[in-house]
C-alpha cells in the first residue's frame, strides 16, 4: 500500500478516536484525546497504520492522553533477512544434532544395546527438533494470530560430542507490537507448545533409558565418562512412572531423554523473566521496565546458583546492549487472565529447572 499525507492520518486517527487537539510537530503529529477506553481502538488504528507506513504510540502526559504518530523509518535489508539463511541454519543444525546422536548412542551402546546408531540418530533428531520446532511455531502462530509478521525461525547449531549440538532457535519480529496482551502472548506460545513435546519426548525417554548398576557408574564417574546431571522434576517424576533410578542401579540417559533434558533446559532458560527471553518479554508485560530489570538481575542469580554462570554472563551482557520491548501502548495493562497465567509460567519453569538433587527431598 502507498503512503498516506499528514491530512489523511489526521484524518484517520479522528474517525476513531474522539480529539480534542492535533499538534503538529517537526518528527511526527500529536493527538491529544479525550477517550478512557482506548485500548481496542488503539490496535485497530496501529494495524492501518503499519500498512501505510505510519507507526503510533500512545502516552499519558499530565493533563491526559496522547497518541504521537510517526513515519515508519526504512529498514535496511540484512544478511539475516535473506530466505537462505534460514534454510542453512536449519540443515547445519540437524546435521550437529545426527552426529550427537549417533555418538551418544554409540557410547550407551559400549554399556548396553539400545538400538542401531544410525536409527536413533534419527530419532534423536526428531524429537530435539520437533521440541525447538514446535516451540517456535507457537511463537509464529500467537504472531499471526496478532497480525504479526515475522521471520522463518533461526536454528542455532552447537558443537555435537564436547558440548550440546544446538543452542535453541528465534525467530525476527518484523511487525509492531502494539501492547502488553500481544506482548505477553507471542511470548507465553512457545515455552507452552513446546514443553507439551518435551514431556512426550520426556516420557518416551525415560522408557528406553537403560540401567546400570551402581557400582559400574561410579567407576564410570571417577574415569569421567559419565556425568552426574541435575534433573528437572518433571524428568524425575518420568523415571518414577517406569521406577527407573532405585537404590542399586544408575540411569543412563538414552539419546531420547538427553534430548528432553535439553529440551526442559531450554524451556527453562526462555521462562526465566530476564531481558529478552520469553520469560522476559512476560514480566515486562505483567511488571513494566523499572521491575523487568529486577527480575533480570534475579534471574542471573538464580543461574550463577544452578551453575549456570556462563549464561547468567551473556544475559548480563546483552541486557546493558538491548532495546526495551516497550509495547506501542505501555499504559493498558496486562488482563487478568493473563496476569494468572504468569503464575503458571512460574510453576512450570521450577518444573523444568535442572534442580541439584540435594534441593528436593
Amino acid at each position: 500500500m502507498s503512503d498516506i499525507t499528514e491530512d489523511e492520518v489526521i484524518s484517520k486517527v479522528s474517525s476513531i478516536f474522539s480529539v480534542k487537539e492535533v499538534i503538529t510537530n517537526t518528527n511526527d503529529i500529536q493527538f491529544k484525546i479525550e477517550d478512557t477506553n482506548f485500548k481496542n481502538k488503539f490496535v485497530d488504528l496501529a494495524r492501518e497504520l503499519e500498512v501505510r507506513n505510519f507507526v503510533p504510540r500512545i502516552e499519558k502526559s499530565f493533563d491526559g492522553i496522547d497518541i504521537f504518530v510517526t513515519r515508519l523509518p526504512k529498514i535496511k535489508r540484512k544478511w539475516l533477512s535473506k530466505s537462505w539463511v534460514p534454510r542453512i541454519l536449519f540443515a547445519v543444525t540437524v546435521t550437529m544434532v545426527l552426529i550427537d546422536g549417533y555418538f551418544r548412542t554409540d557410547f550407551v551402546n559400549s554399556l548396553t544395546f539400545i538400538g542401531d546408531p544410525f536409527q536413533m540418530s534419527i530419532l534423536y533428531a526428531f524429537s530435539l527438533i520437533g521440541i525447538l520446532g514446535v516451540h517456535e511455531s507457537g511463537h509464529l502462530i500467537a504472531a499471526r494470530k496478532h497480525k504479526i509478521r515475522t521471520t522463518w525461525p533461526f536454528f542455532i547449531p552447537g558443537v555435537p560430542v564436547f558440548g550440546i549440538p544446538t543452542f535453541g532457535a528465534l525467530i525476527q519480529s518484523r511487525g509492531l507490537t502494539i501492547n502488553r496482551d500481544i506482548l505477553f502472548d507471542v511470548a507465553i506460545a512457545g515455552p507452552i507448545a513446546g514443553l507439551v513435546i518435551a514431556v512426550i519426548v520426556c516420557i518416551f525417554g525415560a522408557y528406553t533409558s537403560p540401567e546400570i548398576s551402581n557400582d559400574l557408574a561410579d567407576e564410570l564417574f571417577k574415569e569421567s565418562q559419565l556425568m552426574k546431571m541435575n534433573l528437572p522434576i518433571l524428568m524425575s517424576v518420568s523415571l518414577d512412572i517406569f521406577d527407573k533410578g532405585g537404590e542399586d542401579t544408575e540411569v543412563i540417559m538414552s539419546p531420547i531423554m538427553f534430548a528432553a533434558w535439553l529440551g526442559f533446559l531450554i524451556t527453562f532458560l526462555n521462562l526465566l523473566p530476564a531481558w529478552q527471553l520469553d520469560g522476559g518479554h512476560m514480566a515486562r508485560a505483567l511488571f513494566g521496565k523499572k521491575w523487568h530489570q529486577y527480575a533480570t538481575y534475579a534471574s542471573m542469580g538464580v543461574l550463577v546458583v544452578l551453575g549456570y554462570w556462563f549464561m547468567a554472563l551473556f544475559i548480563l551482557l546483552l541486557s546493558t546492549r538491548s532495546q526495551d520491548a516497550k509495547p506501542l501502548d505501555d499504559i493498558s495493562p496486562l488482563t487478568k487472565n493473563r496476569k494468572r497465567m504468569f503464575i503458571v509460567v512460574a510453576i512450570l519453569g521450577v518444573l523444568c529447572a535442572p534442580l541439584p538433587s540435594g534441593i528436593l527431598p
